[in-house]
């Protein structure tokens, strides 16, 4: 089959809603490492790894050796019977958890692990409102849409809980017109108003990323989660810390992004994409106590999959084993540096360069020179087709479409960095914005 054949059967077959990248959307066909193939015979350098999933790259080695062994050996279960590859991910998980986490509940996505972690702090406070972060992004189901406050990706107005949505700690666009750190961080400090006049004043918790992903790499500055979880607990909520894209060394040096903010711990954790190169697997962490409110049936029938869970294991030993959050750190700088120094070149057309480790962002704008940051969509989607030609794959996201998110694999070399920032440049030039 040719790749206009797969197009065309993609949109014949498939939902109209399941969106391509690309006016001509590429039909990929296999990979190793960072590099991928499409159907045509063309290769592409890969700096977004199935929305930051693939962690160590394609057909990794020691991921597919631990895969082909448990294929061989057993494929799948459910949670009714206990295998040693979920108590072995439940312990290793637990024993990389910040503070007192000591419980794993597993599941298939970073949806259905958030939508675990909301339930479970309402059964263990007896409370329903939820505190969530304008421009979050939670996921594609009824409650995970609810929580997202994206509108791109609201598709019903129903609430199944009673969600209020707090000002991002979005420092680029700050909702108060302030600068950090003269701002004394308001964006938090506004949640203890939101509680009080928008809720009963007793909450279940507070669900957020330490790095926006679908917001757009929106990265909270410091002092931002200890007063925002501070009043979270103050009003009887727990801290949810979704670490679905920031989780397993891709914020650099730490392997949650949350472990950037000195001083706070989660008492729910959830996590999901980078945690088996792939596969799908999600899982809600939680201290022993909030774990053991779960008093009513519960089960999940492919989370914790023993294929799903041998390759986590074998994903998470290679990070710790070959020091990738390090790594990560490392090349995050050279991106960093890079980076920015293409913003310094195209000053009217990047507006901002932000993130941590191996996840990075521009925010593209019309022209900020003249501090008009007015969102640049447009350019974005120009600049995808640009890359593109050139063989680079990057991401976008942000409420306005004008954000490109950068994420290639946690073993990314510095070659490769930098033949990512040549394309980038390239394709910047050609497109002859200042």
């Amino acid at each position: 089959m040719t790749s206009a054949e797969v197009r065309a059967k993609h949109k014949e077959f498939l939902f109209p809603s399941c969106a391509n990248y690309y006016e001509e959307p590429i039909v990929l066909d296999r990979g190793k490492g960072a590099r991928l193939e499409d159907l045509d015979g063309r290769s592409y350098l890969d700096f977004f790894g199935g929305i930051l999933t693939v962690s160590l790259g394609q057909a990794h080695e020691g991921v597919n050796r631990a895969l082909h062994a448990q294929i061989d050996r057993l494929g799948h279960t459910s949670t009714l019977y206990p295998t040693l590859p979920i108590v072995e991910l439940a312990e290793k998980l637990v024993s990389l958890a910040p503070g007192k986490i000591q419980k794993a509940f597993f599941t298939t996505s970073g949806t259905e692990a958030d939508e675990t972690a909301v339930v479970l702090a309402q059964i263990h406070t007896g409370r329903q409102e939820i505190v969530a972060l304008r421009h979050g992004y939670s996921g594609r189901s009824v409650l995970a849409q609810s929580l997202t406050a994206h509108s791109n990706y609201r598709a019903v107005p129903t609430q199944v809980a009673a969600i209020k949505h707090a000002h991002a700690p979005y420092c680029y666009r700050c909702p108060f017109g302030l600068s950090y750190p003269s701002c004394e961080i308001a964006c938090a400090r506004d949640i203890e108003e939101l509680i009080q006049t928008t809720t009963t004043g007793q909450i279940a918790g507070f669900l957020a990323e330490p790095i926006m992903g679908v917001g757009g790499f929106i990265d909270a500055p410091d002092g931002y989660f200890k007063i925002a979880v501070e009043i979270i607990k103050k009003y009887g909520g727990l801290f949810i810390c979704d670490e679905v894209q920031t989780g397993f060394g891709r914020t650099g040096s730490k392997m949650w992004g949350i472990e950037h903010h000195e001083g706070v711990l989660p008492d729910i954790m959830t996590m999901a994409k980078g945690i088996a190169n792939g596969l799908p697997l999600g899982a809600t962490l939680a201290t022993a106590a909030i774990a053991d409110s779960w008093k009513g049936g519960n089960i999940s029938t492919f989370g914790g999959n023993p294929i799903s869970a041998a390759a986590a294991n074998a994903t998470i030993d290679t990070v710790i084993g070959e020091r990738l959050a390090d790594n990560a750190a490392a090349m995050g700088r050279v991106l960093f540096e890079g980076l920015f120094a293409l913003k310094a070149k195209y000053p009217r057309t990047i507006g901002d360069v932000r993130g941590k480790g191996l996840m990075q962002a521009l925010e593209l704008v019309k022209d900020e020179t003249a501090k008009d940051r007015t969102p640049a969509p447009e350019t974005t989607l120009r600049l995808f087709e640009e890359t593109k030609a050139r063989g680079l794959l990057i991401g976008k996201g942000g409420l306005y479409g004008n954000t490109v998110r950068i994420a290639p694999p946690l073993n990314i070399g510095k070659s490769d960095v930098a033949e990512a920032l040549k394309i980038l440049d390239e394709s910047f030039a050609s497109m002859k914005v200042g």
